[in-house]
């Protein structure tokens, strides 16, 4: 049987690469490189592909182009976000925790001016919920959502996940026209990135946080002689 290119080996250093370096870009958004259309629908032909919830499929993307829908957008965000954040960044203890909270309060200032917003959705709610609803409501959208912010990072676009609009959910929704039957899930700011060059973070070895078979065993027993 002839091998197609659905079938063909990936590139493991590519993909790798772009797994490892797609980063949430807050300070590297460019601000003035208009974002066509073209490309936003490319990415989400990509996104739902992911896998969803029992097949419901249920996902929907508002995205926000019209700058008076953005201003607005940023403007909830700001109420919601910019003291807890500029307060957040202060008590940072370490360097690294400290840029990420500067760069998110910057995203607070620059909000407005970024090109395209997009609002990932779900078409239910899970009030009350138990915890095997919730994750199920939040597992039908959040692999399309990094799936999207993926295809955006192999395009020269970058994202950042953002929730502090959520805090008004409800006045977000009367803006875009959201029935309160659908769940905004983030809010991520997209644009073409201030040169494509990321690194991998710093992160805690993958060996540190994962157990075997029981809560906290790291080491593998045959290794320690058990």
């Amino acid at each position: 049987m002839a091998s197609t290119a659905d079938d063909a080996p990936f590139d493991l250093a590519e993909t790798d690469r772009l797994l490892t370096t797609t980063r949430s870009v807050r300070r590297r958004l460019d601000l003035e490189r208009p974002v066509g259309r073209a490309v936003i629908e490319e990415c989400l032909r990509i996104a739902v592909q992911a896998p969803t919830a029992s097949n419901q499929q249920d996902w929907r993307w508002m995205v926000v182009t019209d700058p008076d829908k953005r201003r607005g957008l940023a403007d909830l965000y700001r109420q919601v976000g910019a003291d807890y954040l500029s307060a957040a960044g202060r008590r940072a203890s370490d360097p690294q925790t400290r840029r990420v909270y500067e760069s998110a309060v910057h995203l607070t200032e620059i909000l407005d001016q970024v090109p395209v917003h997009v609002v990932p959705c779900i078409e239910r709610r899970a009030a009350d919920a138990t915890t095997v609803i919730a994750a199920s409501l939040y597992g039908s959208i959040l692999p399309a959502v990094w799936s999207f912010m993926l295809a955006l990072r192999a395009r020269g676009l970058g994202a950042a996940w953002t929730t502090l609009h959520l805090g008004k959910e409800r006045e977000a929704g009367e803006l875009l026209g959201i029935p309160d039957t659908v769940t905004q899930v983030a809010l991520l700011p997209v644009a073409y990135t201030v040169g494509t060059g990321f690194s991998p973070a710093a992160r805690r070895p993958a060996s540190e946080i994962t157990y075997w078979d029981t809560w906290g065993a790291t080491a593998d027993p045959a290794s320690t002689g058990s």
